[in-house]
């Protein structure tokens, strides 16, 4: 800014003095009408301002993008969060289990979040974790965040999506790594099962639900959920 404000300044007091009716030695030069150092220097100051800006903006842009991942030691856990009318379902794809309203994970671990919508368009947000990213039927979403310390926040939908959108809540639950483990190990031995049938009894509106954790049947059911929307005879 102090580029263009202060040479614009300069020359208005320069100007000023230099070309005061008093001062009769200033050249007078009514048919001048090119500059080639003027030229450069009001083009090329522009220019050269907009470049910084623009490199500024790219590089900026491209170290939040939410798609990138972070960088760790520690290997992403992956999980796959879809939105339901109004209530959470994360699938963990590499563990085969699956929760509603709560997800677990290790502290200081990077997460790499799948995101779609079974539902009207809805935003996964854990504000103490990092920013929100829309949940949208028949698109894919992807955001990557990581706890620096063990707690339990608080997970919400930030998008408007109809009359128990408050109830969108879910809790996220930073560990130590043995308790992580721990955790997944009891969830594989629930007695709950995630098939077609159970996956439709939760979708209902009408169906609230608590914290639950399942055996995962349907491998592809992140997929699925995506691909029903892919043509004009589904609507959310």
């Amino acid at each position: 800014m102090l580029i263009v404000v202060i040479p614009v300044l300069a020359m208005t007091l320069f100007f000023s003095y230099r070309y005061r009716e008093s001062n009769t030695k200033a050249k007078h030069t009514p048919d001048w009408e090119h500059n080639a150092l003027a030229e450069y220097f009001w083009w090329g100051v522009p220019f050269i301002i907009i470049l910084c800006l623009a490199a500024i903006t790219w590089k900026s842009s491209y170290e939040l993008n939410p798609f990138k991942p972070l960088q760790s030691l520690q290997k992403p856990i992956r999980i796959q969060a879809i939105a339901l009318q109004w209530k959470w379902l994360f699938i963990y794809p590499d563990e085969n289990i699956a929760s509603t309203n709560f997800i677990q994970f290790p502290v200081d671990t990077p997460l790499h979040f799948e995101i779609t919508s079974d539902a009207p368009m809805n935003s996964f947000w854990i504000p103490q974790l990092g920013g929100q990213i829309y949940a949208m039927p028949a698109m894919k979403s992807e955001l990557h965040l990581i706890a620096n310390e063990k707690g339990t926040f608080k997970g919400l939908s930030a998008n408007i999506s109809g009359t128990n959108f408050s109830k969108m809540q879910f809790s996220a639950k930073a560990s130590c790594l043995e308790n992580y483990k721990k955790w997944i190990e009891k969830a594989k031995s629930s007695p709950l099962v995630l098939d077609a049938q159970e996956y439709e009894r939760i979708k209902d509106k009408n169906v609230e639900v608590t914290p639950t954790i399942y055996i995962l049947k349907d491998h592809k059911l992140f997929e699925e959920v995506i691909k029903k929307y892919m043509t004009s005879s589904q609507s959310p």
